[in-house]
């Protein structure tokens, strides 16, 4: 089993979903180090943040804006895909050749790139327009 994947799982089992029961884990690897994040849900809805976030904030947190490779797993059918904002965070954070991994529990995985996720992600290249 991958460093990620092993991550991302232990990450999954401290998701806090107290109302959707569904329990998501991810794991960020910059370099050799590798940070992790669960979803955590909020009965405000819209408080919630998802398990890629949680991960890719706290690469940032650490002082990392470069990201190498993120892998997200989940209890589902298929490999579990992003939202749409995490999408967005991915696509700030990552090259958009980098290796984004969408797993499940089961061992079903798919591996794709920012740039297939997000076509025409809004960047801070829109910003100076």
């Amino acid at each position: 089993m991958s460093v990620l994947r092993t991550a991302a799982l232990a990450a999954r089992e401290n998701a806090y979903v107290p109302y959707s029961h569904f329990a998501v884990g991810a794991a960020v690897r910059v370099g050799d180090r590798i940070f992790s994040g669960a979803n955590i849900e909020n009965a405000s809805y819209g408080l919630s943040n998802c398990a890629e976030r949680s991960a890719i904030f706290a690469a940032v947190s650490a002082g990392y804006t470069k990201l190498d490779e993120l892998l997200v797993i989940a209890d589902t059918e298929g490999p579990v895909s992003p939202c749409g904002a995490c999408r967005q965070v991915i696509s700030e954070f990552f090259p958009a050749d980098a290796v984004i991994t969408l797993a499940n529990v089961r061992g079903d995985s798919h591996q794709t790139t920012p740039q297939a996720l997000l076509p025409g992600a809004f960047s801070k290249g829109d910003l100076n327009a």
